[in-house]
């Protein structure tokens, strides 16, 4: 199997270094030279992934496309491409749904879209993908927890939650830098911030069968610190801000 990645950004980096460190087998990877640094990193790390610098030639030579572009740049280039009829064609992107993909690629075949973030790089995370699909569904398995989802309409509410993943990442840089500005050297800040987190999000995925308002309840003390800790972000509205703002993200996928 030959697998072809059109677009060579940070989620086709982690994909691909998730796959080339999996027991996923393929014969070879080719990858376009639009991001020309990570397009050499990975030609480089991995002996099986070549650049091609032409997106046709990509399709021609293989299986399965991966469409990894930014939906302006998909906008332009996708209908402009020949796709093959027995292609598996898996979209990345985040803003172009699948009726509209289905009038670009304009050949009968099999195209699903997919959400992997950057830790399936490490064979971790989930990757919701939309409509379900067997062979793709194996595949990701293999590089993460595949989530088939029937809907289209409420895949969006998946894509809309990845949206936080920048947020996320502010909060442990802020909290970070509040133990930094207090003494304490940055990779011990760090350190202790990041693999705090971590534990946290493990126990909270063994706990997760039950409702996660029983975490929340279980972590404080009457009069603790993590009482006090959530009262405060409450009354200033750091809860209804982060709803808020995926009721942002989601408005603006379903344009």
């Amino acid at each position: 199997m030959i697998l072809g990645f059109i677009g060579t950004g940070k989620i086709s980096y982690s994909v691909i270094t998730g796959i080339c460190n999996s027991k996923i087998k393929f014969k070879k990877i080719l990858i376009s030279s639009r991001n020309r640094i990570l397009a050499k990193k990975l030609e480089r790390k991995f002996k099986k992934v070549k650049i091609v610098k032409n997106n046709q030639d990509i399709i021609n030579d293989s299986n399965w496309v991966f469409l990894a572009v930014t939906p302006s740049v998909g906008n332009k280039i996708i209908k402009t491409l020949n796709f093959r009829n027995n292609q598996k064609i898996i979209s990345f992107i985040s803003t172009i749904k699948l009726a509209e993909l289905k009038k670009m690629i304009k050949v009968k075949s099999d195209i699903v879209r997919a959400i992997p973030l950057p830790p399936i790089s490490l064979k971790k995370g989930p990757v919701p993908i939309c409509p379900p699909n067997k062979k793709i569904k194996n595949f990701f398995d293999k590089i993460g927890s595949t989530i088939e989802i029937q809907n289209e309409k409420l895949s969006i509410n998946f894509w809309s939650t990845s949206g936080m993943m920048a947020s996320y990442y502010e909060m442990l840089k802020v909290m970070s830098n509040w133990l930094v500005k207090r003494g304490i050297k940055r990779l011990d800040a760090q350190k202790y911030i990041t693999t705090l987190f971590l534990a946290l999000s493990e126990d909270a995925v063994v706990n997760s069968k039950k409702e996660l308002k029983h975490l929340v309840k279980e972590s404080q003390t009457p009069k603790g610190l993590n009482e006090q800790g959530l009262k405060e972000m409450s009354k200033k509205g750091v809860y209804k801000s982060v709803i808020n703002t995926l009721n942002s993200i989601h408005k603006r996928l379903n344009k």
